[in-house]
């Protein structure tokens, strides 16, 4: 090959090598924390699709799995926990939103994906969104079967929650949920059937959907969350322990009493309708709000409890709060971080309204 033929070579690698770093560059960079849950389970044959053992695939694995990811992110991948998430406690959601928080800091992230459980996803994506200060996309995915089954939905829920979080589009939305081709605000979702894809439902509807990796949007988050928020995970080292009670026919005041004896700082009501509270019950919430117990009447009905407040029970006579919307589950997250800031039922009433 003649000199000026090699020259001509090399000048056409050095252009292609610098086009493809540049290339490189423009992809969004996005960073997979992994805590474990379905998404990263495994069955003993295809046909398991409900019974299996979690958390049992590292991260790695999981983006292995998936080498479309490229076409859409740059995509690295960190292993916060290994655990069924039924099993997170206050502990995990302080330390992991604190792993988000950082990671949002820096420069060279543009995205952030949280592979989790399906069984208190949706507590974390309401914590995370109370909590984080960032408009950049925070997204939360699971899967409703293990990826060793027939029909896994693992796959196409990590490449499009990888396709949301590395969408422009998708910033300040706060926190996100994406399952079954949907996306949600991390502060509506609620997993409300344990063994269809379709699980996830916000009983507002989702924000929008995925095809092919590109999201459409219908509509905005209207309650305030992450650049929004008076919240700040970067202050938080511990959450106010509150816990929950059920309403039923023939309800007694015997889990609120134990509740409060061990420690809790607010009960959540999951009432029935209304956040209605029965008559036994009643006086003994009364006694322990008394006490400095805040009482917080929730509806334990499924996709679309709303408690108005003053109505079943004279909230503002009692000193009570009611959780709006939120189901149980959220009103305790809410409560647990709201708490470590205020002790006043107004002022917690107030929160309750505009998150």
């Amino acid at each position: 090959m003649k000199p000026v033929q090699l020259r001509s070579l090399f000048a056409a690698s050095a252009l292609f090598v610098a086009c493809s770093a540049a290339f490189a560059a423009d992809k969004p960079q996005v960073v997979i924390l992994a805590t474990g849950g379905t998404i990263a389970g495994a069955g003993t044959s295809v046909a398991n699709s409900a019974t299996y053992q979690a958390a049992k695939v590292p991260v790695d694995k999981l983006i292995a799995g998936v080498p479309e990811l490229k076409n859409l992110a740059d995509v690295r991948g960190d292993q916060v926990f290994q655990i069924a998430s039924e099993s997170f406690t206050n502990e995990h959601l302080i330390t992991l939103g604190k792993r988000v928080a950082a990671l949002a800091r820096q420069p060279d992230v543009d995205g952030i994906v949280i592979t989790h459980g399906t069984d208190t996803l949706e507590e974390t994506a309401f914590f995370l969104n109370l909590v984080l200060k960032t408009d950049k996309p925070v997204v939360i995915v699971g899967s409703m079967r293990p990826g060793t089954a027939m029909s896994a939905d693992g796959m196409l829920n990590l490449y499009n929650a990888v396709a949301v979080a590395s969408s422009k589009d998708s910033a300040g939305k706060g926190v996100l949920v994406t399952m079954n081709d949907e996306i949600h605000t991390g502060r509506d979702v609620a997993k409300t059937v344990n063994i269809k894809t379709e699980a996830f439902k916000s009983p507002w509807g989702p924000l929008g959907m995925i095809v092919e990796g590109k999201t459409y949007w219908f509509r905005a988050p209207a309650k305030r969350h992450t650049s929004g928020t008076e919240f700040d995970i970067d202050k938080l080292d511990k959450l106010a322990p509150v816990d929950i009670a059920y309403g039923y026919g023939n309800a007694t005041p015997t889990a609120y009493r134990a509740f409060a004896q061990g420690g809790a700082k607010a009960i959540i009501h999951a009432g029935t309708g209304n956040g209605s509270v029965s008559g036994a019950v009643v006086p003994a919430l009364q006694e322990l709000r008394g006490k400095g117990v805040q009482i917080i009447r929730s509806s334990r009905v499924v996709g679309g409890g709303f408690v108005l407040r003053n109505a079943e029970q004279p909230d503002d006579k009692y000193d009570w709060v009611v959780a709006h919307d939120l189901n149980p589950q959220k009103a305790r997250i809410l409560a647990s971080v709201a708490l470590t800031r205020t002790t006043e039922a107004k002022e917690l009433q107030r929160m309750f309204m505009e998150y």
